[in-house]
């Protein structure tokens, strides 16, 4: 009896000595893998999200204004600097040709609201407010950032309400996905959203870095000049950006169940890209009614070949599928996230 208690005695501290071994194998490997963090910069209106030490994207929540540039110019809610897995700034903001572009950014250059017609394109009589945070989050496998802005005329009435929400994911050799997610509603009366008269531009827009030997590709292959009609699923831009050496870019995927698809595509050599929504025919928003918006932006290294951002898109669009199930399952889950998360459309 004696040996048996101490034969189990023994295989008691033995299996507590492994399972402190696979903890300690564990931690170790999970050391490995960075988390994810996020810094915050109040002062400045900033929030960054990071790898590890690898920066992914900055939201810039607060007024942002470059030094030499037009008072009028100013404006916040958007994504700047936006950075490659190898750590090229692929985002331009306050760029001299236009002014009104900044890095990551949703707007439109028609818009009516209150009887009045405003802009936040060129920021012309309505911008875009920080209202609150739903989400901040930095976890081991992913990050996320959801917030509701509001959209405030020149007298400050609110008149519209986006809520953004964005994830990150984390980088493989090539490349990272971080997805969008935006719903936009009116406020206390219709708002008229409508693309540039003639080409359709507005909406979710990528403005890019400095750049030379550019290549625009889709899932039609190279583009060789400028387009507002095409309506691909994705679009890319590859190029070396500043003192850069090496090739890098980044790609916008279209949700494969986003409700509102673009009527084109603005492609642009200077260094453009953007699905256009609603493009020329105009869309109206009403309270309580939002209208949402899905993308995921896929950065990478080397050209769009080398960066694999078909595959990429590919495997977006088995991973969409595969999260929402059947049909009816779906539906459920898109009635329950509207009931339950405000401005979710």
């Amino acid at each position: 009896m004696q040996n048996h208690r101490l034969t189990r005695r023994a295989l008691l501290a033995a299996s507590a000595g492994a399972a402190a071994l696979g903890c300690a194998r564990a931690g170790a490997a999970s050391a490995l893998r960075p988390e994810f963090r996020c810094e915050e910069q109040p002062d400045k209106g900033r929030i960054r999200f990071l790898e590890g030490d690898d920066p992914i994207l900055t939201y810039n929540w607060g007024d942002q204004l470059a030094e030499g540039v037009p008072k009028d110019r100013t404006r916040a809610c958007y994504c700047h600097p936006l950075w490659a897995p190898d750590g090229t700034v692929l985002t331009d903001d306050f760029p001299k040709d236009h002014y009104h572009h900044r890095g990551i950014f949703w707007s439109w250059p028609r818009m009516k609201a209150r009887g009045q017609t405003v802009q936040t394109w060129h920021l012309d009589g309505i911008h875009q407010h920080h209202r609150k945070w739903l989400r901040r989050f930095a976890a081991t496998d992913s990050g996320a950032l959801d917030v509701v802005n509001e959209w405030r005329l020149d007298d400050g009435a609110c008149v519209g309400q986006e809520t953004i929400r964005m994830t990150f994911h984390r980088a493989d050799e090539v490349g990272r996905a971080v997805d969008f997610e935006l719903a936009f509603e009116a406020v206390g009366g219709p708002v008229e959203l409508l693309g540039a008269e003639g080409k359709g531009y507005g909406g979710f827009c990528f403005r890019f870095a400095p750049r030379t030997a550019a290549v625009i590709t889709t899932d039609a292959g190279v583009q060789k000049g400028d387009s507002d009609n095409l309506t691909p699923a994705w679009a890319d831009l590859s190029a070396r950006f500043g003192a850069a050496a090496a090739m890098a870019g980044a790609a916008i995927f279209l949700a494969p169940a986003s409700p509102c698809k673009p009527t084109g595509w603005t492609l642009r050599y200077y260094g453009f890209l953007g699905p256009s929504w609603p493009g020329l025919k105009a869309w109206t928003l009403q309270p309580g009614a939002p209208a949402t918006l899905r993308y995921r932006v896929y950065v990478h290294r080397g050209d769009a070949a080398q960066g694999k951002v078909a595959a990429a898109y590919a495997q977006y669009v088995a991973s969409a599928a595969a999260e929402a199930g059947p049909p009816e399952k779906a539906r459920r889950h898109a009635a329950q996230l509207r009931s339950s998360t405000p401005g979710y459309g």
